[in-house]
């Protein structure tokens, strides 16, 4: 942790960061809604203050936001809400076919070929031609999409009026969290050495979830999305210097099997997405928990508010980040759940916050008929001096994805 910062704390008085998971889009929506509850919860709280912010896959974009002085009620009308007069933002810069990828592939065809056939003809005794044929599987492409087109979109938003693209810049430490393909180690952009790299493209490395998108190629490097190797990356804002952290993970396993069962074929029988995504989640909710155990063990010191769906909420994982009424429903449904946990936490969290002199809204969580709208356009938002493209004096609309790729992305969206 910055010395200069820690002189400037009182030291009685704890640190506070947060640490956000993956997801995918949808995830970063449901990473909103959960912080929004937050702020409006805990008087004295400033999201935008904090000591550290950890982000990884989604949460490495929300993460910037929050370090880059975008309150979550801004976050609300500007990506869930689509308040695109504002601040235009599209979905499908998230799935965007990978042609160049696809390509690279095609002409690899004949050589990958040409190498099976004549390694059964020099050594027929060796292999037969179907096991030499496996070798066509490097044919594959590496991802389905391209995520460049969403690193573009945060370079364009990061370089506006009272936002920087540069960690050195920030008033507050970011950490956008990836994984090396090549070595298989976790890779923490923002940390001295690597603050050279701008924010925008470490966030589109974080968020290049394995088959999903290609690996993003930096400096003779590629990498990948940083839940490889951890769920959540709570640690890393404890190593910054945090004794309390906030984190908000959406990756958790669906539980069709509850209530009347009527959800069981949409995981195994509607195909592979779904079968991938419920691993997946089932594999890094499971590594979460063993890390936030290890983490308590190594570090007694500090808290961990882990706030996250129940498996039960059948309904956030079959959501698609296309629908606008979808992505409203996960937002909303994110706070609301929040706000639940928050009244049953609530004495323990005060405890711990109260020499912060933060205290919690009662009067806020009790008030039952309180939704993610009430009070959200109580402030301005901010300025942006993107310029619009044109051609023939019309503005340019963005770039939409063909009918059947975007019915691709809206399968997988939930594929993180």
């Amino acid at each position: 942790m910055n010395k200069e910062r820690k002189q400037r704390r009182d030291k009685a008085k704890p640190s506070l960061g947060v640490a956000l998971g993956g997801g995918g889009p949808m995830g970063g929506v449901y990473q909103i809604g959960a912080l929004r509850a937050l702020d409006e919860a805990l008087e004295g709280l400033d999201l935008n203050d904090l000591d550290a912010y950890v982000g990884v896959n989604a949460g490495s974009f929300v993460a910037a936001n929050l370090a880059n002085q975008i309150t979550p009620s801004q976050m609300c009308r500007i990506f869930v809400r689509n308040e695109s007069d504002i601040h235009p933002f599209h979905p499908e810069v998230f799935y965007r076919p990978a042609l160049l990828e696809y390509a690279a592939r095609a002409k690899a065809i004949p050589k990958l070929l040409f190498d099976a056939l004549s390694n059964v003809v020099k050594n027929p005794t060796d292999q037969t031609l179907l096991e030499s044929l496996t070798v066509m599987a490097q044919a594959v492409p590496s991802g389905v999409f391209d995520n460049t087109g969403f690193h573009d979109y945060i370079s364009r938003s990061y370089s506006s009026l009272g936002r920087t693209n540069d960690f050195a810049r920030l008033r507050r430490k970011l950490l956008v969290i990836a994984s090396d393909v090549e070595s298989g180690e976790t890779v923490r952009f923002g940390e001295d050495g690597l603050q050279h790299v701008p924010i925008s493209k470490a966030i589109q490395s974080s968020m290049a979830s394995p088959g999903l998108y290609v690996p993003v190629e930096l400096n003779g490097h590629y990498y990948m999305d940083g839940t490889l190797n951890k769920g959540m990356h709570a640690s890393v804002a404890v190593e910054a210097g945090c004794d309390i952290v906030f984190a908000v993970n959406p990756v958790v396993p669906v539980n069709v099997l509850s209530g009347d069962g009527s959800l069981r074929e949409n995981i195994v029988g509607s195909g592979m997405p779904n079968v991938l995504s419920q691993s997946y989640r089932t594999m890094v909710h499971s590594r979460l928990n063993s890390g936030l155990k290890n983490l308590k063990r190594e570090h007694p010191g500090s808290q961990v508010f882990l706030f996250e769906p129940s498996k039960s909420e059948a309904s956030l994982f079959f959501s698609s980040v296309f629908s606008f009424n979808a992505r409203k429903r996960v937002c909303e449904q994110a706070y609301q759940i929040t706000r639940a946990d928050l009244r049953v936490r609530a004495k323990e969290i005060e405890q711990a916050l109260s020499p912060l002199g933060i205290r919690v809204r009662h009067d806020i969580l009790n008030d039952e008929a309180r939704s993610l709208s009430t009070g959200l356009y109580g402030e301005t938002m901010p300025v942006y001096n993107a310029k619009v493209s044109s051609i023939g004096g019309k503005k340019r609309k963005s770039p939409k994805v063909t009918n059947y790729f975007e019915k691709l992305g809206d399968r997988v969206s939930s594929w993180f």
